[in-house]
């Protein structure tokens, strides 16, 4: 009998560690969670707090033998795969010019490569009623200056997913991008620079608000999740304004047209 298991990639801190914590009360349909980030003295802290069968897999998405790696360990272990968490990414909030070649190709590299990676080496170890989830942000709705390899990354992620689900739907299964506002999470100690470059936050959720509505989005078929208020009113005023109005707000906002 196959081994049904739920994957969390960037398990290591922020959304993809409280995704990882709040699965075994969501799902009780999965044998074992599997774990994958860099560091795993991390992921070994985070071992210990989750009440389920956990695998710690530690391995660099960016890195092309991580897949190859990945993939025997699934033929291995002969795995279905019930759930895919695509968690792993990061941003650096400053200009282009003032971050370094390495930080704006790695959020390529991390956001956009390795999460489609994830996807196509996932998708054949998929059943019916098997789902994927792809963290993208409120950011994918709008270019953002100073934060734009970023959020560019994250339109990709929400364009991304919501075409895959549209061709999977009739495999049964479902594709889900959650685009989060600004959230309290570990992600700010690397995005943050010393330029300081987001001096206003509008509104900060907490993540377990998060993925309880990505969990209650995902069972009623929704493509793409959305929480709070400031978030929702965002995105429907990206529908509606020009993006060169709605960077000119964001100019305003963060003091940018001193620069």
């Amino acid at each position: 009998m196959k081994k049904k298991i739920a994957i969390v990639t960037g398990a290591s801190s922020g959304m993809g560690r409280e995704f990882a914590k709040t699965i075994p009360f969501k799902m009780n349909n999965i044998d074992e969670i599997w774990l994958i980030a860099r560091n795993k003295e991390l992921l070994k802290e985070l071992q210990e707090e989750i009440i389920y069968e956990t695998k710690v897999i530690s391995l660099d998405l960016t890195r092309e033998e991580s897949f190859t790696k990945l993939s025997a360990l699934y033929k291995k272990e002969d795995v279905e795969i019930v759930m895919l968490v695509n968690a792993a990414g990061y941003g650096i909030f400053d200009s282009v010019a003032n971050t370094s070649f390495d930080d704006n190709i790695g959020m390529i590299d991390l956001n956009v490569t390795a999460l489609t990676k994830m996807c196509l080496i996932s998708i054949p170890r998929m059943t019916y009623h098997s789902s994927i989830i792809n963290f993208a942000s409120v950011a994918a709705f709008q270019p953002v200056p100073y934060i734009n390899i970023y959020a560019a990354t994250k339109a990709y992620v929400l364009s991304f997913s919501r075409s895959l689900n549209r061709e999977l739907l009739p495999k049964g299964i479902k594709v889900m991008a959650v685009c989060p506002y600004w959230t309290k999470t570990n992600f700010f100690k690397r995005a943050v620079t010393s330029n300081n470059v987001v001096k206003k936050y509008v509104a900060m959720y907490n993540p377990k608000d998060i993925i309880t509505r990505a969990f209650i989005d995902l069972k009623k078929g929704k493509d793409v999740s959305k929480y709070g208020f400031i978030a929702r009113a965002q995105i429907g005023l990206c529908k509606i304004l020009p993006h060169k109005l709605i960077m000119s707000i964001w100019m305003y906002q963060q003091k940018l047209n001193e620069k």
